[in-house]
């Protein structure tokens, strides 16, 4: 019992003292540097899965 109650001692001494937390403006940027980043892979999977929907149907439509 005495290890758990350390183990949870060290963990709050080491979040509150040697945990580096970001400033409200780096947050709000990382956040943002994410959003962005996600819409882009997201137009580029819809890209990529536009042009393979096109590929595909002119192959299908070639066994009419």
């Amino acid at each position: 019992m005495n290890k758990i109650r350390l183990y949870f001692q060290d963990t709050g001494n080491e979040l509150f003292t040697k945990v580096s937390w970001p400033t409200w403006s780096e947050l709000q940027a990382s956040a943002i540097l994410v959003m962005v980043a996600s819409l882009l892979i997201a137009l580029l999977v819809f890209g990529m899965d536009t042009v393979f929907q096109f590929v595909m149907n002119l192959f299908y439509g070639l066994f009419k």
